[in-house]
């Protein structure tokens, strides 16, 4: 069966998403990572039983709204935005299914409401990227530059949908054809003698703000689910050395090593990862 498509009004914006599963099952919200969108779970999200799935395409990205003004996109913005869904849904307990930057903001959420998220399962993230105390006013110039320079630039575009496709198959984190279609056909928009993303590229703008390793460390400290780290072999410890240490320094998180690259959970791994979810949430 297709996912059903949805659409939700969320503090001003539209939000749109694809359900998974079973309508009356354990409810998740699943949470994909940066410059990607909802397609993402395409593959995983029918392997999944016995849940309810909403798979949310984040501000900014695929076919929901962006946000409004010149700011950068901040993960405490979504944070707050995921709850208001999650109370429109009626989820006052609710699972959280995150990839690369959404499981960064599932952790930081549950870090910071504990009492909201029953359970886990993040694959390739879980730890923000720190700033020191003596980078923070380069962080911010970075940010406000970055953004001064974007303001009216063109986006790419692209002659059509296989263009578009192909570019996508060399992005930071090589895609096999496939996973790069499914995330492009969601993320892409017609224009004027072609197409181009309909991702907000204020979101190759660097966060105002970062949080420092004592900030991480507290909102880390402070999950209370049952939490199933997945992390892939060719991922995030390959390309952050002292990551997969990191993520294990915390006795209430069970991390898990497994082949394959960032985006496993989309391609031909994508079974093994769900064996690992299965049961679990």
């Amino acid at each position: 069966m297709p996912p059903k498509q949805r659409q939700f009004a969320v503090a001003g914006l539209h939000y749109k998403a694809q359900q998974w599963g079973d309508e009356n099952g354990r409810p998740v919200l699943a949470l994909h990572g940066w410059l990607d969108n909802s397609a993402s779970f395409s593959r995983l999200a029918p392997l999944l039983k016995g849940l309810n799935i909403i798979a949310l395409d984040m501000a900014g990205h695929g076919q929901s709204d962006s946000r409004p003004g010149n700011s950068p996109y901040n993960i405490w913005d979504d944070m707050a935005d995921l709850l208001a869904l999650a109370d429109t849904l009626g989820w006052q307990q609710f699972s959280l299914l995150g990839h690369s930057r959404g499981a960064i903001i599932a952790a930081l959420l549950a870090g910071t409401f504990p009492a909201r998220v029953k359970k886990m399962a993040l694959i390739e993230g879980l730890l923000p990227e720190p700033v020191s105390d003596a980078d923070a006013p380069k962080q911010l110039a970075a940010s406000i530059a970055k953004a001064r320079e974007l303001e009216g630039k063109p986006l790419r575009l692209f002659g059509d949908l296989n263009a578009a496709v192909k570019a996508r198959t060399r992005g930071m984190f090589p895609l096999s054809e496939g996973a790069a279609r499914a995330l492009t056909e969601r993320g892409t928009k017609t224009v004027a003698g072609g197409l181009t993303w309909s991702t907000d590229q204020r979101l190759l703008v660097p966060s105002a703000f970062k949080l420092t390793q004592g900030q991480i460390h507290a909102f880390i400290s402070a999950i209370k689910a049952p939490t199933r780290v997945l992390l892939a072999g060719d991922g995030m410890p390959k390309l952050y050395p002292g990551f997969l240490a990191a993520a294990q320094q915390y006795p209430q998180l069970e991390v898990i090593a497994l082949e394959g690259g960032h985006h496993l959970h989309m391609e031909q791994q994508a079974g093994t990862v769900a064996s690992y979810i299965n049961g679990f949430l």
